[in-house]
């Protein structure tokens, strides 16, 4: 199962409001996981910040004709992964991007990533992505690692709204999406280039109102506190998987 980040697409529909609710929610957002990402603890894995010592892990995994076959290609190398890993460090301490190893009880490194890249300067607006061995799928690891990760993302990072796209043609990353509670928007028509041919990809969304709705956590206004813009730059390091889009 993977997931690839892309550039910016706008929506193609408003964002829908709660009744009585206004345009703009006030949100709380910390700062802290610039200087290094909270360990998130699940049932049997742990998401936490990558390690160097992740990448001979990573290439294994994530290098597989399965997991490769819906992103552009993922470093070539062990090297390669580390130069990633090193770059994901640089812009989280940025602000600009946070990545999660994703690791199983039992094992010491990393079996897959999910990823967060602000697309505004802010980090209102983000996309998401996601890669997992393929001997993890079918698991049930993807949908209690996004729910941790949608949780850092709205409660921590104060995001607003998480899209993604995904190839039309990958199914388990199109389920995997509207299993945790996005919706598909568009149809993006011939936007993805891979093996010599255009793609047509789908954009997916959840925002904060809907993702609280869902899981009980509705908070009125008056108890969120006003969230402080920041700069952030566009990613520029492994244009795939973990910096482009959604496969």
């Amino acid at each position: 199962m993977a997931i690839k980040i892309d550039a910016l697409a706008l929506p193609t529909e408003p964002l829908i409001f709660q009744p009585g609710q206004p345009a703009v929610r006030e949100r709380i957002v910390r700062s802290e996981w610039r200087r290094l990402l909270p360990v998130l603890h699940g049932a049997g894995f742990h998401l936490r910040e990558l390690r160097r010592s992740d990448a001979a892990s990573l290439f294994s995994m994530l290098t597989t004709e399965e997991v490769a076959r819906f992103i552009t290609p993922p470093p070539a190398s062990v090297e390669g992964f580390e130069r990633f890993i090193d770059y994901t460090r640089r812009q989280r301490s940025e602000g600009a991007f946070a990545c999660f190893a994703v690791a199983p009880q039992g094992l010491d490194t990393a079996i897959g990533i999910f990823q967060l890249r602000s697309l505004d300067g802010e980090f209102s607006t983000a996309e998401w992505g996601f890669a997992l061995g393929s001997p993890f799928w079918g698991t049930g690891l993807f949908a209690k690692s996004a729910a941790l990760v949608m949780a850092f993302a709205f409660d921590e990072v104060g995001i607003n709204r998480l899209e993604a796209r995904a190839m039309a043609a990958n199914g388990r990353g199109n389920g995997a999406l509207r299993k945790v509670g996005a919706q598909k928007e568009a149809v993006l028509r011939q936007s993805m280039a891979k093996g010599g041919r255009l793609h047509d990809e789908h954009l997916w969304a959840i925002v904060e109102t809907d993702w609280r709705q869902a899981n009980g956590l509705w908070q009125p206004v008056e108890a969120l506190r006003v969230r402080q813009p920041r700069l952030s730059e566009s990613v520029d390091g492994w244009q795939g998987m973990v910096g482009d889009r959604v496969h």
